[in-house]
């Protein structure tokens, strides 16, 4: 039986990863904070719990130390913070996003890569937000483009190992975390869209998985403009924001 490592799995894109890879016959490791939340989320059979706060590196090191071998490990745990008034830069904030998103990985990175089996996958998600400089996302967008520079790194460095690396970069998904949002989010797809987009290029051994298809095109395309032009653009995204 096929063995999957999920974080974040109480909850939004990892919960529903968990709930579909348990339906294909899967044995899910699901990971989070609270095990409560997660034996209420995945009751049942096929199910084990590893119990940790990503930010806690003894805590991960010491939860997944025992764990049997797994042939995929998703690392898909991360918060959301925006910066209201970079004039009054949040530091703290700062700090807490890239804590959360950036080193919580390689907290988890380096507990689980001993645990990977040869011509298993490592992947971790980071975001769409990373094609553009996007308002208010200073913090969110500089921890996932931190995530995908060690994910392509990881990519080169593993490959004689025999792990095989994947970066996904999810558009905005309905999630609990998304919910929060107070601004229009084009594109957005259900959880399970997401899970089943994720599902099958990591299958497929994609080593990027970006989606909604056409929402990605958007942001490529305006990566691609002149940085002036850009700059003018997304001053006036920001104003229609706030209004």
């Amino acid at each position: 039986m096929k063995r999957v490592l999920i974080t974040g799995a109480s909850s939004g894109i990892g919960l529903q990863l968990a709930t579909d890879y348990l339906a294909e016959g899967w044995q899910v490791v699901a990971c989070g904070r609270n095990k409560s939340k997660l034996t209420q989320a995945l009751p049942g059979e096929g199910v084990e719990y590893g119990v940790f706060d990503i930010n806690d590196r003894e805590a991960v090191r010491a939860g997944l130390s025992t764990m049997a071998p797994v042939d995929l490990v998703i690392l898909n745990a991360g918060t959301c913070e925006y910066v209201d008034d970079a004039h009054a830069f949040d530091a703290d904030l700062f700090e807490r996003v890239v804590q959360a998103n950036l080193i919580g990985t390689a907290n988890c990175v380096a507990a689980v890569l001993p645990r990977i089996k040869t011509g298993g996958r490592l992947a971790l998600v980071s975001s769409a937000v990373t094609f553009v400089p996007l308002t208010r996302a200073e913090a969110y967008g500089a921890s996932k483009a931190g995530v995908d520079y060690l994910a392509r790194t990881l990519a080169v460095d593993l490959n004689s190992s025999q792990v095989a690396v994947s970066l996904v970069r999810p558009g905005f998904v309905d999630t609990p975390l998304t919910q929060k949002n107070d601004f229009p989010m084009p594109g957005r797809v259900s959880p399970e869209q997401a899970s089943r987009t994720i599902r099958s290029g990591l299958a497929r051994g994609k080593h990027e998985i970006t989606f909604p298809s056409a929402f990605i095109v958007t942001l490529k395309l305006l990566s691609w403009l002149p940085y002036g032009w850009w700059l003018s653009l997304a001053r006036r995204m920001k104003g229609n924001t706030h209004e």
